[in-house]
């Protein structure tokens, strides 16, 4: 069922949002060769824990972090871990905030001290893939508008789009429908309305976009070893256009 939200909900989502932003800040600020995930993870938790929040995704099918954290050939679900970040690497880290029952979810890709050409690039198309996608996030446009929009830029720079997993629609609960596809047909599809709010993910690799799933069951990765970026906002369709609740240029 998709449900169209409150403005009350909205709010609350709004303040969610707000909370991710300053989280994802704060580890911008971290990022660096010899840093932890986990070291991430556990600092993830405890501020949000400070600020009366909770990470949603914790316990979330038995998952068990706050964060997932995946590291250069990892497309998402990527799990914390001890081994340090390298010079070069890139890491999506990604994350749902739960304030007072208002939820916000949004994932961001860090490069680890000197990134190739390469590397900066992919994350560069990939963040620039979202924001097609968010410009046709509009009321009376179709799932197919976005996922066109994302997967032309995309593919148009060299790269592939990810397809076995998407955005979707989010609160009261984590993950709600609609499913939101990363590639498509302009034009096809359900009909955005006023009051929806979903997420837009798009997972862009170097190589294949097609992915294999780790023995935990949880972290996929590419079947060729090439990276894979992630960047994420959850959106609230409006009827003056997309309203970013996770919005980090405010």
């Amino acid at each position: 069922m998709i449900t169209r939200k409150s403005k009350r909900e909205i709010e609350k989502m709004q303040a969610a949002g707000e909370l991710l932003v300053k989280t994802h800040k704060e580890i911008a600020k971290m990022i660096r060769p010899g840093i932890t995930t986990m070291e991430i993870d556990a600092f993830t938790e405890k501020f949000l824990a400070d600020n009366g929040a909770t990470p949603e995704q914790k316990g979330y099918n038995g998952y068990q972090y706050a964060t997932c954290a995946s590291i250069n050939d990892e497309i998402c679900h990527g799990f914390p871990r001890n081994e340090p970040l390298k010079d070069g690497d890139i890491v999506t880290v990604d994350m749902v905030v739960n304030l007072d029952g208002g939820l916000a979810d949004s994932a961001w890709t860090y490069a680890v001290g000197n990134v190739d050409e390469k590397g900066k690039r992919l994350m560069e198309v990939t963040k620039t893939s979202l924001y097609k996608g968010i410009e046709q996030a509009q009321a009376g446009n179709r799932l197919g508008d976005i996922g066109h929009a994302i997967q032309q830029y995309a593919e148009g720079e060299g790269f592939s789009v990810v397809r076995d997993f998407t955005g979707h629609g989010i609160g009261p609960t984590l993950h709600e429908d609609p499913h939101i596809p990363h590639f498509g047909l302009p034009n096809k599809g359900l009909r955005l309305k006023e009051g929806m709010v979903i997420t837009i993910e798009p997972m862009i690799n170097e190589g294949s976009w097609h992915s294999q799933m780790d023995a935990n069951n949880w972290t996929a990765r590419t079947i060729d070893q090439g990276r894979s970026a992630q960047y994420e906002h959850t959106i609230v369709i409006t009827k003056d256009g997309p309203l970013l609740t996770t919005d980090q240029d405010k």
